[in-house]
């Protein structure tokens, strides 16, 4: 189990959902949030993580309109909220508040130094944009919604980045998809792996469209990512 801490910044003070591995050291990931908010889904991967080895955070990233958003993909409800929440939702202070984030988990007692990022649909565009506008390790992006408005980014990709792309997805059609790999491709740092027959949050922990195959391929392509690059 995690506990809730307080990160501290210019702007504000924000909640985000921490959980510490068995180990004295470690290093750290930051978990990007979907546009539901630090729901069950990003504890239960920020406890996975803690799970295997790592110090896992994950930032409320919606606190600027409304803190402490909890929702998920099973009601209309919660969908019309989410997406309200993402179509109002500043990308670059989401940037701000992840390098605040990156600066607060560096400095927690037992982080070892090295902090990675991951991140899932509105996240995952954040994960790619941790690795174009950070000094994090290592990213990995999720599904990320909108990734192919910013591929002119990814010459500024310098710390390893993978990504993970659902060949059927909703809300990335095939000519943005296109867009992307063709913009990652010739960056040596960049691995790009794709999901043939997937919808969009094929790894979301109990979604609608959770995939067990695949999302434990994914998974464990991001462990082994994580381990090579962070320890």
């Amino acid at each position: 189990m995690g506990e809730t801490v307080t990160i501290k910044t210019p702007d504000g003070s924000f909640s985000a959902y921490l959980a510490h591995p068995k180990a004295a050291a470690a290093p750290a990931i930051l978990v990007i949030q979907e546009i539901f908010g630090v729901n069950a889904d990003m504890r239960k991967t920020c406890d996975d993580l803690a799970g295997q080895g790592y110090i896992a955070i994950c930032p409320d990233l919606y606190w600027r309109q409304e803190p402490d958003v909890e929702l998920f993909d099973k009601t209309e409800a919660d969908w019309k909220k989410a997406l309200a929440l993402y179509n109002a939702f500043d990308v670059d202070a989401g940037i701000k508040d992840i390098n605040e984030t990156l600066r607060y988990v560096r400095g927690l007692k037992g982080t070892s130094g090295k902090v990675g990022a991951m991140g899932y649909c509105l996240g995952g565009l954040l994960a790619y944009l941790t690795a174009t506008r950070t000094d994090a390790d290592a990213s990995v992006a999720y599904y990320g919604v909108g990734v192919d408005k910013l591929i002119g980014e990814a010459g500024r990709i310098r710390q390893p980045f993978m990504t993970h792309i659902a060949e059927e997805d909703e809300f990335v059609s095939k000519d943005a998809q296109k867009i992307v790999r063709d913009g990652l491709q010739d960056n040596p740092k960049v691995a790009v792996h794709s999901y043939p027959g997937m919808s969009h949050a094929f790894a979301r922990n109990n979604g609608i469209h959770y995939d067990k195959a695949n999302a434990d391929l994914a998974n464990g392509r991001t462990l082994a990512f994580f381990k090579t690059v962070l320890g």
